[in-house]
């Protein structure tokens, strides 16, 4: 990127003595013409003019650019350009989510897991720098995507999710614990997993409190989320007749469990009991880890004032040669 700025603007001001020159040469000229005593001037009136006598003027216009130019000159030119280097230490970050049957409740819009994927999806939007992978687990646990910074892929991804992909259970300790694996060998400067779940351990061969001591052992922090309303929430559940009927079940989020690891690895318990929670959650989650970037600047300025040196002088050179050869019967 480059701009022109003057060193010397104040000499600017000097072009102001233009326009006063153009009124003086226009005053003058008309003072200045020569008078020949006729009789009779009817003689003249056939005769041509010559061409010289219309560009008479030329001189004058030629010594004014001159003048502009050196003007200019003097005020100092320069063209600065600008670099930035931009170095961007990122957030290696591993969104690990319930997939159990739990998770189809309607307590949020339009249940559980369509909410955390359309608002996890808004969180991975707004972080470009960063590498994310994706976790997601039952009663068994499964890397849907690895670290990357292809967000793309990684939002095509999320969408596809659905309860039924893994077998139905909560293994909140294998979850986390393939989430850290994930983690473990990263060079980022901070390493965060956000784990939503909705119910309590019941399945897996980890247990959660020895995978947050994993977590803690690398450096990874552990931000929790339990989704779902207090006291009980609509269930869908298929009738014989192949229809669809709403049951009333209760809400058993562990929240100790998930304060706990939260706890051990220097993350967050938070509680989601509704959309516009949940996306208060990410949003503080956003504040909380952001990636680290350094900008230098660099600016370069360049003098260019000697083409307009050059040019100016050009045009008194030309001036000078004009007047002594093509004009020099008209100015002597």
């Amino acid at each position: 990127m480059s701009s022109i700025e003057f060193a010397s603007s104040y000499f600017l001001y000097g072009l102001i003595i233009i326009p006063l020159l153009v009124v003086w040469y226009i005053f003058s000229g008309r003072k200045n013409q020569a008078y020949v005593k006729f009789s009779d001037t009817s003689f003249f009136n056939g005769m041509p003019r010559s061409w010289r006598i219309y560009a008479r003027h030329i001189l004058f216009v030629i010594e004014m650019c001159a003048l502009a130019l050196l003007i200019i000159a003097l005020a100092r030119p320069q063209s600065s350009s600008k670099s930035q280097k931009i170095n961007v230490e990122g957030i290696d970050i591993v969104l690990t989510i319930d997939l159990s049957s739990s998770m189809l409740a309607q307590d949020l819009r339009p249940d559980r897991l369509e909410a955390a994927k359309n608002i996890s999806a808004d969180f991975v939007k707004g972080r470009p720098e960063d590498r994310m992978g994706l976790v997601v687990f039952a009663s068994e646990t499964f890397t849907q995507v690895p670290l990357t910074t292809d967000h793309g892929m990684l939002l095509n991804m999320m969408k596809e999710l659905k309860c039924g992909m893994l077998e139905d259970g909560t293994a909140i300790g294998d979850g986390l614990a393939s989430s850290v694996s994930r983690l473990k060998d990263s060079e980022a400067i901070s390493k965060v997993v956000i784990l939503l779940t909705d119910g309590d351990n019941n399945a897996g061969s980890i247990d959660p409190a020895t995978a947050a001591e994993m977590a803690k052992l690398f450096g990874i922090r552990v931000y929790t989320i339990g989704v779902g309303t207090r006291g009980t929430a609509p269930y869908p559940v298929q009738t014989p007749f192949g229809g669809i009927q709403y049951q009333q079940i209760p809400v058993t989020i562990n929240e100790p469990l998930l304060q706990q690891i939260a706890d051990e690895t220097g993350g967050k318990y938070y509680r989601a009991t509704s959309n516009e929670k949940l996306e208060q959650i990410y949003d503080e989650i956003d504040q909380l880890e952001r990636s680290k970037i350094e900008i230098n600047e660099f600016t370069r300025v360049h003098e260019e004032f000697l083409p307009f040196v050059l040019i100016g002088l050009a045009l008194l050179l030309l001036g000078f040669i004009l007047k002594n050869t093509v004009f020099k019967t008209l100015t002597d």
